[in-house]
């Protein structure tokens, strides 16, 4: 539920077919729980501003619908429980069903806040959806998840998205905030020359993916 997030989705993707380096995708939080902030008329106002900004930008679609709904509450919590609970469930599927949620919220106004709506955002991911919602709406969900928000803090994110690149224990970053695949290519790729001579070409994809 970060509009700049949503329109970072395609870099991801990109960058996943570019490198052969595996992306773990670690929840931020974005007003979760008690930041979380009713949706007023005011909100509405700086939210539609950010997603018009992001569209213009990304060319991402949004259905500005989900901004309508009353008395609705803008908390990100259970979206970041259901991503860490998918990376438990099915760690590989985690950077998808990431991107399936934004879509689910920005492009088709699905109520991610709800909890009656993960039955059908689950599926068709290697999950079973009883034991999926069994998981995401027990306690261990929100340590882990909260779990989440303190290690981004703890590696340095300070907004969203942010992008780092992680050499054993240590951590480079790579943007803080949107910034489009043919900015970010060139630097990466030159750094991964730098420290890894001898192993770049197995890190390293043509532009097409082709490895």
């Amino acid at each position: 539920m970060c509009s700049w997030c949503w329109g970072f989705a395609p870099v991801l993707e990109q960058l996943e077919a570019r490198y052969t380096i595996p992306i773990t995708t670690v929840v931020g939080g974005l007003r979760p729980g008690s930041d979380a902030e009713p949706l007023n008329r005011s909100m509405r106002d700086m939210l539609l501003h950010h997603w018009d900004q992001v569209q213009a930008r990304t060319g991402q679609p949004f259905d500005r619908r989900g901004l309508d709904r009353e008395g609705w509450v803008y908390d990100t919590e259970l979206p970041a429980r259901a991503v860490v609970t998918m990376r438990d469930m099915a760690a590989k599927d985690t950077l998808s069903f990431f991107t399936h949620l934004q879509h689910a919220f920005y492009a088709d106004a699905v109520d991610v806040t709800a909890l009656e709506s993960y039955p059908d955002l689950v599926e068709g991911f290697a999950v079973d959806a009883a034991t999926f919602l069994e998981r995401l709406g027990a306690e261990s969900s929100r340590d882990a998840a909260w779990a989440d928000f303190r290690s981004a803090r703890r590696m340095g994110v300070a907004g969203f998205p942010t992008l780092l690149l992680r050499i054993d224990d240590r951590y480079a970053i790579v943007t803080r905030g949107y910034a489009p695949f043919d900015a970010l290519e060139p630097a990466v790729t030159a750094w991964l020359t730098e420290q890894y001579p001898d192993q770049v070409d197995g890190l390293v994809c043509s532009i097409d993916g082709a490895c």
